[in-house]
């Protein structure tokens, strides 16, 4: 699996981005949120899932880890497929989209084009327990969802300095655990853990 892609962006469409990656130019869906931050002749990094299809491969691309995960959670509801999946982070960011599957709110659900009243009880149906497990306590959604996002961005941080992936990872887990129900951010949690590692040399 292409879990992502970093290079020059060639080109922007109405859907997708042309990423140059090691001399070639991979065309990847995104969303018109991520599309609006990317910049023609700059370097991106775009999180993403490979779609195999007999007759095509198509690469997704989402801005965090986040979005990525929910992405394949859609994908495996019945009727959903990566159009319709792509059509929900287009509408709905992650928090959202979050939040109304554990409330199981139809209405924000059906804002999404291609999804009916049915189509949103199936999801709410089959997704409220995979996204509470994944994102803590309905109360605690937003908190647990960028605490995972923050994890995922310093590990990588850390990781193209040269600290072992394993060890990255302890140490950031660590972090988290020491700030506790507090507000984080990646620079913050990037500097604790690196004082951290330093402290370990």
């Amino acid at each position: 699996m292409i879990s992502s892609v970093r290079g020059e962006v060639l080109s922007i469409g109405l859907d997708h981005v042309v990423v140059e990656v090691g001399g070639v130019g991979l065309a990847v869906q995104a969303t018109p949120s991520t599309l609006a931050t990317l910049r023609r002749g700059t370097e991106v990094r775009l999180h993403t899932s490979l779609i195999v299809r007999e007759d095509s491969l198509t690469l997704f691309g989402f801005a965090d880890v986040d979005a990525r995960e929910l992405f394949g959670l859609l994908l495996t509801v019945s009727g959903i497929g990566p159009r319709i999946a792509m059509a929900t982070l287009a509408v709905l960011d992650p928090d959202k989209l979050r939040i109304a599957l554990v409330e199981g709110n139809i209405t924000v659900l059906t804002q999404v084009p291609g999804i009916g009243r049915k189509g949103a009880e199936r999801l709410t149906l089959e997704l409220r327990d995979k996204v509470t497990a994944f994102a803590g306590a309905t109360d605690g959604v937003v908190a647990a969802t960028g605490n995972a996002a923050i994890r995922a961005e310093v590990v990588e941080a850390l990781a193209g300095l040269g600290f072992p992936a394993k060890q990255a990872e302890l140490t950031v887990d660590q972090v988290l655990a020491a700030e506790g129900t507090t507000t984080v951010s990646t620079p913050k949690v990037l500097r604790a853990a690196l004082a951290t590692l330093g402290r370990k040399r």
